[in-house]
């Protein structure tokens, strides 16, 4: 069967929205699809700076759509495993290398799908699975997240970061975050964070530790030679939680400093298919909607991923189908 999609057939090249020719195994379902949204996984694929790129392939982890006459989510977290610890050695992420959201139709093993949310749209739907999830496991299952305790979140504006604001507020937690923007900073405040600080600012941290008086979870997807400073930050006992590495090493960690706060530091990838169902619902019981920055139709996912490139955005993107 041919359906248009937006193929990705060389490494930093645009993606070609064209006519690509699917073959559904006899494992898998056709699904309609009816928007889906861009990750900055898409965009580090179309530069070849993911591991394992094997293409052609259709991008996109997100989507949204009709199967067998119901409203559905895509699960992207793909062959996890038996362990809920960790994924399998077979783990992929929906989107590359197998053929993903960003077309008309999806081949998908029902496994991966789920009801959609009944208050949210398609577009709001599909802004969920990638972000959504790697939020929910690095905020409920490593961050172990409590009612009433203080999270600082750095780095807010993108995917994940605002989907750990949108479930920390939920959940009745003490939110603070860092940008390198006040209008980000400013938005979030208005999400429900108490306060926040920029990250460019020489004093951030000292204002932070004033302002909250030290951290029982940290999430941040940044790491980095400023890494060392979230330990000081955290109370004893605290858990700071990695699931990005956008500034490379973390340099000058004090081993003092962990082991006598008694801290834990925990990565985070993704999630497991319990931990979706959990997520979603969460989002059905507070009656959560996620913040969507801008829509593109797919026929202009390219124009969709410059504008990702320019990091003005606040949310998600997301892609129209209709």
């Amino acid at each position: 069967m041919e359906i248009k999609g937006g193929l990705l057939k060389a490494i930093k090249e645009k993606v070609e929205y064209t006519s690509v020719e699917i073959t559904p195994d006899d494992s898998e379902v056709l699904v309609d699809l009816k928007a889906s949204s861009l990750n900055r996984r898409d965009l580090w694929i179309q530069e070849g700076k993911y591991a394992k790129i094997r293409l052609p392939c259709i991008v996109g982890s997100d989507g949204s759509g009709i199967y067998d006459g119901r409203e559905v989510i895509l699960l992207p977290s793909m062959k996890w495993g038996s362990s809920a610890s960790h994924q399998s050695t077979d783990f992929e992420v929906l989107g590359m290398p197998h053929h993903g959201c960003c077309a008309e139709k999806i081949a998908i093993r029902p496994e991966y799908i789920f009801d959609k949310p009944s208050h949210l749209t398609h577009l709001e739907a599909a802004s969920l699975p990638l972000s959504g999830l790697t939020a929910w496991r690095a905020l409920m299952t490593q961050g172990q997240a409590k009612p009433d305790q203080k999270i600082l979140i750095t780095g807010i504006g993108g995917g994940v970061a605002g989907f750990v604001l949108l479930f920390a507020v939920a959940h009745g937690m003490e939110v603070y975050v860092t940008s390198s923007s006040d209008n980000k900073i400013a938005r979030s405040v208005a999400l429900g964070a108490v306060g926040g600080e920029n990250y460019r600012n020489p004093e951030s941290y000292t204002n932070l530790t004033k302002a909250a008086s030290g951290f029982d979870v940290i999430i941040d997807s940044a790491g980095g030679g400023d890494f060392h400073k979230l330990l000081k930050i955290a109370n004893p006992g605290a858990r700071i939680v990695q699931y990005g590495g956008t500034q490379g090493a973390m340099d000058g960690i004090s081993p003092q400093i962990l082991f006598w706060k008694q801290l834990t530091i925990k990565g985070s990838t993704m999630g497991t298919r319990e931990e979706f169902a959990n997520m979603l619902e969460f989002i059905n019981l507070h009656r959560l909607r996620p913040c969507i920055d801008k829509v593109f139709p797919l026929s202009e996912v390219n124009q969709a991923f410059d504008y990702m490139k320019s990091g003005s955005h606040f949310g998600k993107i997301v892609l129209d189908h209709s």
